[in-house]
């Protein structure tokens, strides 16, 4: 049977409608247009307690939250399909920026920050979160605004044999994550999360709801892999559950010492633990490896973690079916001839530590060059790393604008998707010729034209 699991929405409780001034004869005051279609769930600037909040509830990076930050014009909740149409098109008509977010997870808080400078509002997932598992199909539908442990939660309350492969964080949207792909634990027996949607529903720039009868065969293909926020919002994914088994073999890496070294450890975790902060500051940076590493290139490499308290480095292998799956099935192409992948991330709590975090990171990356893939170099699009180039802000926000984007977006583009870029642009032109669902690292398409004209 299938059985709908839903977590608790939240809800605003307060808020005051402010009129924004523009051209009524181009759009319409955002709160006006919610309230016409009965969307009470939202929040503006100075109205409450609950913009702050909402505005920071789901934000990871704390890079994206400081003073210099430019701020939305309204947190958007909404609580159903209808909700999350209107969303978008009282945007559109209040000739505002939007920015999607499933979870906040983005590494460089492109969830949570304005594409340029237009001025933007946030719609937030995060009661669109339910989860319909099916075992007689071995399938289930999965609303954008998930978690990962929510997904998790809810297949495991049908049946103990059954998971689906994806990450292991369980605050992490479902939505950017199978966007741009999804690697877990279980992908070298079963693949990426995007390897195992069936189908979606997208919600694209003028208010249509799209699935997969009616999508371009193109825009399905880049929906799966080709990077969040570029096509429209996945209302909802339907996806494969794979088989598990009812036990696994693990192990763990310990370090021997004397109890008085392991005592004091303990002694001072004490006082650390409970006073660490919910958010931090962070940035990543990844690669490939193709071909195995010299142990003395790994002792230089140990060297440049060991004296970053706050640096961690992960290794995630590939192999499996990985290997047997083409790099153009989805947009993600980093399968075959690649050993693994690797993460450099520096998480500080200290905005004062952030110049010399960032420099360990990068300093990391320019020591393993000469270990990696190149020609290009590739990177993985869930780990989001503005140093591989960015939009200028004059050409993201409707203005007018040719190939020459197109071209300055292989900067990225080639090295998240290698030679699968030009189809994701071919997608991208299909499905938001006029470039309503963007950031600052975006796939473009071939023309873009002024939001007015909508």
């Amino acid at each position: 049977m299938a059985k709908l699991v839903k977590i608790p929405s939240f809800r605003l409780h307060s808020f005051i409608i402010i009129v924004f001034l523009f051209d009524p004869t181009l759009s319409l005051p955002l709160s006006d247009c919610l309230i016409l279609h009965k969307i009470s769930n939202f929040t503006l600037p100075n109205s409450s307690s609950n913009y702050a909040h909402f505005l920071r509830f789901s934000l990871q990076n704390l890079r994206a939250s400081g003073e210099r930050t430019p701020k939305p014009m309204a947190v958007i909740l909404p609580e159903t399909k209808e909700q999350l149409i209107h969303s978008v098109t009282c945007c559109m008509r209040s000739s505002l920026d939007i920015v999607i977010r499933c979870g906040g997870h983005s590494y460089e808080g492109l969830s949570s920050m304005p594409r340029g400078k237009n001025p933007f509002v946030i719609v937030d997932m995060m009661n669109l979160n339910g989860v319909t598992v099916d075992l007689g199909s071995e399938t289930a539908w999965v609303e954008g605004g998930a978690t990962l442990g929510e997904l998790y939660y809810a297949i495991a309350e049908h049946s103990s044999s059954h998971g689906f492969p994806a990450g292991v964080g369980p605050t992490v949207g479902v939505g950017g994550h199978i966007g741009g792909g999804g690697i877990g634990v279980l992908g070298r027996k079963y693949g990426l999360s995007a390897d195992n949607v069936l189908d979606v529903v997208l919600i694209d720039g003028l208010g249509r709801e799209l699935s997969r009868p009616n999508l371009d065969e193109d825009v399905f293909w880049a929906v799966r892999g080709g990077g969040g926020g570029n096509w429209g919002v996945v209302y909802a994914w339907k996806v494969k559950l794979v088989e598990v088994p009812p036990r696994v073999t693990c192990f763990s890496v310990s370090k021997q010492g004397p109890n008085h070294e392991l005592a004091q450890l303990i002694h001072e975790w004490q006082f650390v633990g409970p006073t660490l902060e919910d958010g931090s500051y962070m940035k990543v940076k990844s690669d490939y490896v193709k071909k195995p590493i010299s142990t003395e290139g790994l002792e230089g490499a140990l060297e440049k973690v060991a004296p970053e308290p706050k640096g961690l480095v992960i290794l995630d292998p590939y192999g499996g079916v990985m290997d047997r799956t083409s790099s153009e099935s989805i947009p993600f192409p980093h399968r075959k001839g690649n050993l693994y992948n690797i993460l450099y991330a520096a998480f500080w709590g200290e905005e004062e530590e952030g110049e010399r975090c960032l420099s360990w990171v990068r300093g990391f990356y320019d020591y393993m060059t000469p270990f990696v893939s190149s020609n290009p170099r590739g990177a993985y699009v869930n780990y989001v790393d503005l140093d591989l180039g960015t939009m200028d802000s004059t050409n993201v926000n409707g203005v007018q604008f040719d190939d020459t984007i197109v071209h300055k977006a292989k900067a990225w583009g080639q090295k998240y998707f290698l030679g699968n870029y030009d189809r994701l642009v071919k997608a991208k032109t299909v499905i938001d010729p006029q470039n309503v669902f963007s950031h600052q690292q975006g796939i473009p398409p071939s023309h873009v034209h002024i939001h007015d004209e909508l």
